[in-house]
């Protein structure tokens, strides 16, 4: 199964136990992509100067096209198969919604892509084995309902932002600002890891969600939000 956000084929290629060499998790991801029906290829890579001599030999190829992640459009993505080497997890969030052709990611680290595998749930390349993708049930079904009316919130949230090309917007968030202000009964409860996990399952954009969650962990930090004067004193019903 593909995931709602990537709907076309998308791989994740991961070092595999005993490799002492990146170059064949690189080479494994070039072979996936290839492999994939699509339009051309697009390579992303950190910086200008590759540092693997078969992902320099791809970018080198006629009809090849080598972008680097500073400055990247993701709309620039559209229509290509594309391989992404060694991102961050903001730059996996920028991902999401990409219209791509087929997308190949090249982990470096595994907490920065954790939460994206989770979400895009790719076939994972290993050295001799291809793990394609799980059938999990409904996040959002599966998890706890968070109390005071905090699970309503963020599903009239999530709805609205679904609705934006581009996410959340600034109204919703400082309807969330005012309303952690105004109600720290509400919010003193929830936990972080739990808000995230509750719009990580409601299908929220990865960038959203560190946006809710960034608000409520500031909130317990101590700090005070000032709220623009059209939604100071807000609260959610």
């Amino acid at each position: 199964m593909t995931s709602d956000a990537y709907p076309y084929p998308v791989a994740v290629s991961r070092l595999s136990e005993g490799e002492a060499s990146r170059e064949p998790q690189n080479i494994r991801a070039i072979r996936w992509l290839l492999e994939q029906p699509g339009r051309s290829v697009v390579v992303v890579t950190p910086r200008k100067q590759i540092q693997s001599d078969s992902l320099q030999r791809l970018a080198a190829h006629t009809g090849v096209m080598h972008l680097t992640w500073r400055g990247l459009s993701t709309g620039s993505l559209a229509g290509h198969r594309v391989l992404c080497a060694w991102p961050d997890r903001s730059h996996l969030n920028d991902l999401w919604g990409v219209n791509a052709d087929a997308l190949v990611v090249i982990e470096w680290n595994e907490d920065e892509t954790a939460e994206w595998i989770e979400d895009a749930n790719p076939v994972q390349l290993f050295r001799g084995e291809t793990v394609p993708p799980v059938s999990a049930p409904d996040r959002a079904s599966s998890l706890d309902q968070l109390p005071n009316g905090v699970d309503q919130i963020l599903e009239h949230v999530a709805l609205i932002a679904a609705g934006y090309s581009s996410g959340l917007k600034w109204n919703e968030e400082e309807m969330l600002k005012s309303d952690m202000m105004m109600r720290s009964d509400r919010w003193g409860p929830i936990t972080v890891d739990q808000l995230r996990a509750k719009c990580r399952g409601l299908g929220m954009r990865p960038n959203d969600v560190d946006t809710v969650a960034g608000l409520l962990q500031r909130r317990k930090d101590g700090h005070r939000f000032t709220v623009q004067s059209t939604y100071r004193g807000f609260q959610f019903n």
